[in-house]
């Protein structure tokens, strides 16, 4: 009998995390869970934590530590607070794989402890190789750790990839949907409202990646680590837009024939995919039906109207800390966005401002990492204020 993966989640209360639940939930004989982590949510922790009983619970808002400690102290289950934590729980010999699925900066220094434990790596947390995907790369490449995309596109790429990984890629072609502003004109951007931000046509997200969606960042996100996991040229990696969200995204290859991946848009895919490779395991997701879309269109992505996509690929060009800077300077436009402080439009003039006033440091260290993002956090919450 095959042995059971034992898996840790980082960011479990997030919807990448409940959606990854569900996979071990209907796969029992497959996956043992052995840490569920979150930020705030303390109490669908606890919830989480009576239902599927791990080894291991951390909060990382050490506030909260006292309430999962008397809510669990009657378990057989470790609790504990703290980014600290959250590192050492990581390189435990019971877990084998960790999903990273945290928002944000937060997800980098967990992710590098995990890669020096040598755990296999489902990363839903793309912020970790946007931020620092030279030093996350070598490290992996150094521990012989390997990363599997949960991200739908990389998955896609990724998927298309298996038997292909002796051939070239010629490029790579991102599928995005758009989000609720496709076809928009900037002086239609100028008036949108959060309310309409935060209604996506086609995915069930967090709040967080639901307008990085709408602003085209998260594509631009998407690119850079794309750039990473696949170690590509800007030049080799297109952003098209397909409104339906059934193609997750192609690869070209260098005789010019072109694989693509598909499906319905259910995140549960790509998360099985990354915690099951290199098996399929059965599912009773949806199927899709090519009759329920009997047409599928794709168009070109306006880079001027959506600057995020194109100052993405400008820091590409830069190297350095200069995504690392773009993405601190985004999380704090996103919160103040969120926070009805400014106005949608805002968010990629702070992030360009930023971007442009940053120092850059070319080779950089773990601790360049943490100083280009305290940085840029800072500038960023001047031009709020």
């Amino acid at each position: 009998m095959k042995q059971k993966k034992g898996i840790a989640i980082l960011g479990s209360t997030g919807s990448i995390g409940t959606q990854a639940l569900e996979v071990l939930e209907a796969n029992p004989d497959c996956f043992d869970l052995q840490v569920l982590t979150a930020g705030k949510n303390v109490d669908l922790l606890i919830e989480q934590a009576l239902k599927f009983q791990p080894n291991s619970v951390v909060i990382s808002e050490e506030s909260h530590y006292k309430k999962l400690k008397d809510a669990l102290w009657k378990e057989d289950i470790h609790v504990y607070c703290g980014e600290e934590a959250l590192c050492q729980v990581v390189a435990s010999n019971e877990v084998d794989v960790v999903l990273t699925a945290l928002v944000g900066y937060a997800g980098l220094k967990p992710t590098i402890a995990a890669i020096e434990a040598k755990k296999t790596i489902a990363l839903a947390n793309k912020e970790t190789l946007v931020v620092a995907g030279e030093l996350i790369t070598k490290l992996a490449k150094e521990q012989g750790v390997n990363i599997y995309p949960v991200d739908s596109e990389h998955s896609a790429i990724f998927q298309c990839l298996v038997g292909e990984f002796h051939n070239p890629i010629e490029k790579i072609y991102l599928t995005a949907s758009g989000g609720p502003f496709r076809g928009f004109s900037v002086d239609q951007l100028s008036k949108v409202t959060l309310a309409q931000a935060l209604k996506h046509p086609n995915w069930s997200m967090g709040a967080k990646i639901t307008i990085d969606s709408a602003s085209l960042m998260n594509k631009g996100l998407e690119v850079i680590e794309a750039k990473w996991l696949f170690n590509l040229r800007s030049d080799q990696i297109d952003v098209i837009v397909h409104p339906q969200s059934i193609v997750h995204s192609l690869v070209q290859f260098e005789d010019g024939s072109m694989k693509a991946q598909m499906g319905l848009p259910d995140m549960k895919l790509p998360i099985q995919f990354a915690l099951s490779y290199p098996q399929r395991l059965k599912s009773d997701y949806p199927r899709f039906n090519f009759m329920d879309y009997p047409q599928l269109t794709f168009e070109p992505v306006d880079r001027l109207v959506f600057r995020n996509l194109d100052l993405a690929y400008r820091v590409m060009e830069m190297k350095g800390t200069a995504a690392c800077s773009l993405n601190a300077a985004n999380e704090i436009a996103v919160e103040a966005f969120l926070a009805e402080k400014i106005p949608f439009l805002a968010i990629a003039e702070i992030n360009a401002q930023v971007v442009e006033s940053s120092k850059l440091i070319l080779a950089p260290e773990y601790n360049d990492y943490v100083q280009a993002d305290a940085e840029a956090r800072e500038l960023a919450k001047a031009l709020i204020n």
